[in-house]
């Protein structure tokens, strides 16, 4: 039966701005764990200092035989923390309380803000009993990834977002737009050459993005709805180079679902990726900027990390069935 867990919180997360210095969000924190606590959960709460912090306080709940690790806070919280659980029978599972929360709204879940200070502790009541699933994980360039991993115009975005970044970011739509818009009118496009599992690809590109989950764009569009978390492979979509007239083609066909049907947007499945350049790419994964390169390599993890999947995500995310309620944290 469930027991044990330890609950990460990222102080800085998200859109609640502290009022007369004061923020809300632990108050708020300590309500989901009742929550949790009232469902039979022993809970932990400890609070995380930074990336390496967080990575280090997950590790140690694994190492220590933890049943599950809560992560309050956004999507790169989220892959901090599953850098020190991969392999282990730790489960995750997450209190959408960042900016954009994609991985929380792929399982159906609403991120906090102050229309909806309810959010953390409606996520614990729907975790609670949750089961497990087993899903697959990605590596770029040694570094492990749950979401995507985006090359070019998108990452550019990134980039600049966390340049301009000053506490929790409550316009993150607004601010994505128009970064956006910024970069694609310099943006001058790169070339690719793309091995994926021996097969061969080059040309010149706008953007290229692996997908692990079928949301993209802040959850504001679905790249890849066929997406499956355990079937061993992941999607690459790469998008032709063009002005910034065919970018904006390119977001309206994300955010209608018309992409896939574009001759100038090319989906890629694969096992294993190689993508190479001349110049330095830009680079990013699950949101978080990624020191530029000139070569990328992805392989994919099968089926390493156990996470807490509620009811209402999104249809077909799992070929397996998941383990029971009684049974999913022995």
């Amino acid at each position: 039966m469930r027991t044990s867990a330890r609950l990460i919180f990222n102080p800085v997360a998200g859109r609640i701005v502290p009022v007369a210095g004061r923020s809300p969000t632990r108050e708020l924190l300590n309500r989901a764990v009742e929550r949790l606590e009232a469902a039979g959960w022993q809970v932990q709460v400890l609070e995380t200092t930074g990336a390496e912090h967080t990575t280090r306080l997950a590790r140690q709940a694994a190492a220590d035989g933890i049943d599950a690790l809560f992560v309050a806070g956004g999507d790169g919280t989220v892959a901090q923390a599953i850098t020190g659980l991969l392999g282990s029978e730790t489960a995750l599972g997450v209190l959408p309380a960042g900016t954009a929360n994609v991985w929380a709204q792929e399982l159906g879940l609403h991120g906090l803000t102050w229309t909806r200070l309810l959010a953390l502790e409606e996520s614990a009541e729907s975790l609670a009993n949750a089961p497990i699933q087993r899903m697959d994980v990605g590596v770029c360039n040694g570094r492990p990834f749950m979401l995507w991993a985006g090359i070019g115009l998108d990452a550019k975005v990134v980039h600049e977002i966390e340049k301009q970044r000053t506490g929790p970011r409550q316009f993150a739509e607004m601010q994505y737009g128009a970064s956006m818009l910024k970069a694609a009118y310099e943006w001058k496009g790169m070339h690719l050459e793309v091995s994926a599992d021996g097969e061969q690809v080059s040309g010149e590109y706008l953007l290229a993005v692996v997908s692990n989950i079928q949301s993209y764009a802040g959850g504001l569009a679905k790249i890849s709805p066929q997406a499956c978390l355990d079937d061993s492979e992941m999607d690459l979509w790469l998008f032709d180079n063009g002005d910034i007239g065919q970018a904006m083609v390119y977001v309206w066909d994300l955010l209608t679902g018309r992409h896939s049907e574009s001759q100038q947007v090319h989906r890629v499945p694969f096992r294993n990726l190689r993508i190479r350049s001349d110049h330095q790419l830009f680079l990013q994964m699950d949101g978080e900027p990624i020191d530029p390169t000139d070569e990328v390599e992805i392989r994919i993890l099968p089926k390493v990390l156990r996470v807490l999947v509620t009811p209402q995500a999104a249809e077909n995310l799992f070929q397996e069935p998941p383990e029971t309620p009684n049974d999913a944290l022995k």
